[in-house]
């Protein structure tokens, strides 16, 4: 029988335990968990996710900060907003959203957030820990999806798994996660040879290169659980029903709002050939904000005992 690992309810109940605890620890008076958003610039979509994060941590009864700042800002300055925020006792985590302006050297920006703070999990010594099996801050993205393997106990342990994609924010650190967990682990991406040979040997397939519906049929095994971190956008009506081909919806979200999303998995592979597999939108993306919330409250259960 082939499932629908459900992103959205395996998001909520992740930040509905995050919110009794949060509770638990202000009944014994403590302070509650703070996070600050850096937003540096006009970004519409950084607009959004920003909006969405600080919404996320009144929900969960944290402190939250939004600070925006101009585009134009010297780097001197944000050094220096990082530097008060690294030294606030009540902020628990820090992330900078990204992109960054072109003119701002985005490792120096992120190296200079306190490791324990980065909630992002981008600084260079949390990648180091999560190298040598010693995870503290671990990406959002690729936390969210253990967490989501584990919400419908998918076995690693001995199993292939395949990651398609190698960006330090999900291929890299899900790769070294999966390797945790004792799964046999391939990293493919776009210079890889023989791609199909390689992904349809696959038991957990992981598809985060960011191409529009790429992976079809003669890449997935039959049977195996597909993950797919992609958003992409689609906005013309015959493609969106050469993608969907039986979902009248999506093609009245192209003709009524002018795009529909797809992941980097062709929709029709994984519906016919895996046993478990995330859809796009309601997949993999609501998990990023929660590991979000359980990087930041981490932080915070670390620093205020």
């Amino acid at each position: 029988m082939q499932k629908i690992m459900n992103g959205k309810e395996a998001s909520e109940e992740i930040l509905e335990k995050i919110k009794i605890d949060t509770e638990n620890f202000v009944k014994k008076g403590l302070r509650p968990p703070g996070l600050a958003a850096v937003l540096i610039g006009e970004n519409p979509a950084s607009k959004i996710y920003v909006g969405s994060k600080v919404r996320t941590c009144a929900n969960l009864g944290f402190y939250s900060e939004k600070i925006e700042k101009d585009k134009n800002i010297e780097m001197k300055e944000v050094l220096n907003l990082i530097k008060d925020l690294n030294e606030r006792e009540e902020i628990d985590g820090i992330l900078v959203q990204l992109p960054l302006p072109d003119h701002l050297d985005e490792s120096m920006i992120l190296e200079a957030v306190n490791p324990q703070k980065d909630v992002d999990g981008f600084h260079p010594q949390n990648l180091g820990k999560l190298f040598i099996d010693e995870p503290n801050m671990v990406p959002c993205t690729p936390l969210g999806i253990m967490a989501l393997l584990k919400k419908y106990n998918v076995e690693l342990k001995g199993r292939n798994a395949v990651v398609v994609g190698r960006s330090r924010i999900v291929g890299k650190p899900l790769s070294l996660l999966l390797l945790k967990e004792n799964a046999t682990v391939t990293i493919c991406h776009s210079k890889t040879a023989n791609l199909e040979e390689i992904t349809s040997k696959a038991d957990i397939l992981v598809a985060a290169m960011g191409k529009k519906a790429f992976l079809t049929h003669k890449h997935i095994k039959e049977g195996a659980v597909v993950v797919d971190v992609g958003i992409n956008r689609v906005t013309d009506i015959e493609e969106a029903k050469k993608l969907y081909p039986d979902d009248e919806a999506r093609w009245n979200q192209v003709k009524e709002k002018g795009s529909t999303l797809v992941g980097d998995v062709f929709p029709p592979a994984m519906k016919e050939k895996a046993s478990l597999y995330t859809p796009v939108p309601g997949g993999v993306g609501p998990l990023t904000i929660a590991g979000l919330m359980m990087n930041t409250f981490l932080s915070y259960s670390q620093r205020v005992k």
